[in-house]
């Protein structure tokens, strides 16, 4: 069944500069929107906590952002601060270089990791493999690592690292999942059309910058439709 496109949505609030209370503003909008998520930096954890409670809008953080290559023991880390913090969800970054460089069992014991402590809890990981600089059959093999291991979402890209969402990228990982791991588009969604198009294509979420949120709507009428 079809779901308003707010349903669709992970609002990003992950520009580095951001003061405290411009990432309150910034939450607030996707509050305003009733987005699925809220998608923000570890330090604005208990900021977003407090402010999405008793709403629909569930709490995503970053981890290993945005560039996948902090320790996976370092990874680990994280993902337990996260867990006793008690967020709803993770969007972690992979070791991208290491699918680029064919270190397949490196790039799944990174994952792996970071799993084992979120899953138990009921805490939902998604996976950025930064689909951009990888070649076809690096991303299908990927995605494959990331589908047996149960993660909930393989997602496109960080937006930080230069790429965005592709449909060719998201073919790929549409046909190379398995169980029940979706996929996830990021990076440039810049229009109504666009993010249509990728629900379209079968994507379950779709990660936009807070700025783009209200774009996609074009008006307030919108943010309740539930045809997308």
């Amino acid at each position: 069944m079809k779901q308003p496109l707010s349903r669709y949505l992970d609002h990003a609030v992950l520009k580095p500069d951001m003061t405290r209370t411009e990432a309150e503003e910034a939450i607030n909008l996707g509050l305003s929107f009733n987005t699925r998520t809220v998608c923000i930096r570890p330090t604005d954890i208990e900021l977003a906590k407090s402010m999405c409670r008793g709403t629909d809008t569930d709490v995503c953080v970053v981890l290993g952002f945005p560039h996948g290559c902090s320790l996976p023991s370092s990874k680990v880390a994280e993902a337990e601060a996260y867990a006793k913090r008690e967020v709803d969800e993770v969007d972690m970054v992979s070791q991208f270089g290491m699918a680029r460089g064919g270190e397949w069992g490196s790039f799944r014991r990174d994952i792996e990791g970071v799993f084992q402590v979120l899953h138990p809890r009921g805490i939902l990981l998604k996976v950025i493999l930064e689909s951009s600089i990888l070649h076809p059959d690096q991303i299908a093999e990927a995605t494959h690592i990331c589908s047996d291991l149960g993660v909930a979402h393989v997602k496109t890209s960080t937006g930080f690292n230069g790429g965005c969402a592709s449909e060719e990228a998201i073919e790929i990982m549409l046909n190379a999942v398995r169980g029940n791991t979706k996929v996830k588009a990021s990076g440039g969604i810049r229009s109504f059309e666009q993010a249509n198009r990728f629900i379209e294509m079968g994507c379950d979420r779709l990660g936009v910058g807070f700025g783009t949120t209200p774009v996609l709507f074009g008006d307030s009428v919108q943010a309740n439709r539930s045809d997308y």
